[in-house]
């Protein structure tokens, strides 16, 4: 797959990239799917033990056929440090090249992490989204910003994410009676399309199948690598 180069540098200060986040979030686009949607990429980022190493990689999960197609993996060096919300300039170097090296376009990329659902609107997977021009979703275990009222224990029940007036995400049950994921726009994508697409990759589980099996994915292979 081919993704061009970033157009800046990674290794900034954290309050450079917090600038660059508010400077790059307005680019964000919120439109309609251009298709239907089968291939949707689920990335995940694990670390080796002394936090010097990080193992990305992608499925490709085949929402009609639910199946696996294809699986990436990248090992890059960690070049910033963990500050909450800028965890894309600490992992999306690892992303884009595991990205690379898919031979299959997927129609979605889904990640565990924030999309629009951040404090200056630009999570992993709207920055993520943006570098590579690809409808992007947001699909992550906890908030890190918004509030929200508890939605409904059944399959779908969901309830907006706000961030004072304006709607950042919705917060979706994927399986009855378990916690909620919180959905948002990456890039490229619609809230309604984004929530519908999770729930449309739930198996049994609360993530949906193509981050959950990512997952998996950079753990065996962290632990392949580094032990």
């Amino acid at each position: 797959m081919k993704i061009p180069r970033s157009p800046h540098r990674w290794t900034l200060s954290p309050a450079a990239a917090c600038d660059l986040q508010r400077t790059l979030a307005a680019q964000v686009r919120e439109e309609p799917l251009s298709g239907p949607v089968r291939l949707v990429a689920g990335g995940d980022v694990s670390f080796s033990p002394d936090g010097t190493q990080m193992v990305a990689g992608w499925v490709v999960w085949d929402a009609t056929a639910r199946a696996v197609v294809e699986t990436v993996v990248a090992i890059k060096p960690v070049r910033f440090p963990y500050v909450s919300g800028l965890l894309s300039f600490r992992e999306a170097p690892g992303l884009i090249a595991a990205a690379r090296k898919l031979k299959c376009e997927p129609h979605i990329f889904m990640l565990d992490g924030q999309g629009i659902a951040h404090p200056r609107r630009f999570g992993i997977a709207s920055h993520f989204g943006l570098l590579i021009d690809r409808p992007t979703i947001g699909c992550a275990k906890t908030r890190l910003h918004g509030s929200h009222d508890t939605p409904a224990e059944a399959v779908g029940g969901s309830k907006p994410l706000r961030s004072g007036n304006k709607i950042i995400g919705r917060v979706v049950r994927m399986q009855e009676g378990v916690n909620p994921v919180y959905i948002s726009i990456g890039h490229r994508m619609r809230l309604s399309d984004a929530v519908r697409i999770c729930l449309r990759c739930s198996t049994k589980f609360r993530l949906p199948e193509p981050t959950r099996l990512a997952h998996h994915l950079v753990t065996q292979a962290r632990t392949e690598r580094f032990g």
